[in-house]
């Protein structure tokens, strides 16, 4: 994962739990890197690692603390870095749930390397839809779920996940109905 991710999990923990409590999860983690560069690439296991020690200094599940991060992606990190992005998708949850499989297209256009997860809606109603999530990447259910609360709390629309395909039970990908 690029940089930015590891360093917005830093912004997260040090704004609400201070800088002291960072230090001693970098520590804990057992990363020995003093600085993020947002723009290179680091190994997914720098994140996992910074996870699981968040976990464990602070008390909460390694999805809890997956949970936190996303929705802390959406309403910190991604208004901030890709606010005109952010904009772009959409003017109301819906549509920008609609829009996702794009996002990452354009995001690709500032960081090539990446590889992100892909998307696909289906079940399109009024006040609801299902979400696919295609990813190499294994254990990100609770960001990916923070990622969509995020959203709604960003669209004023808070959201209902349920879990409804998991590779845990032998389908190919995760798939969450969200109704708002």
């Amino acid at each position: 994962m690029y940089g930015l991710v590891n360093k917005s999990i830093q912004d997260l923990i040090v704004t609400n739990f201070g800088e002291e409590k960072w230090i001693d999860i970098k520590e804990k983690s057992g990363i020995e890197i003093d600085y993020f560069i947002s723009t290179e690439p680091y190994d997914d296991a720098v994140t996992y690692q910074l996870a699981i020690a968040a976990s464990e200094e602070l008390g909460m599940t390694v999805e809890e603390v997956l949970f936190a991060f996303g929705e802390w992606w959406v309403l910190k990190t991604g208004n901030e870095k890709y606010g005109g992005l952010m904009k772009a998708g959409g003017s109301t949850l819906k549509e920008f749930l609609i829009n996702l499989p794009l996002f990452h297209d354009r995001i690709r256009l500032i960081y090539p390397k990446l590889r992100p997860p892909e998307f696909e809606i289906d079940e399109v109603e009024d006040r609801a839809l299902v979400l696919h999530y295609f990813s190499f990447r294994e254990g990100l259910v609770g960001f990916m779920k923070g990622l969509i609360s995020g959203l709604g709390k960003m669209f004023d629309s808070p959201v209902l996940i349920d879990h409804i395909l998991s590779k845990e039970s032998g389908h190919t990908h995760e798939a969450f109905k969200v109704s708002w």
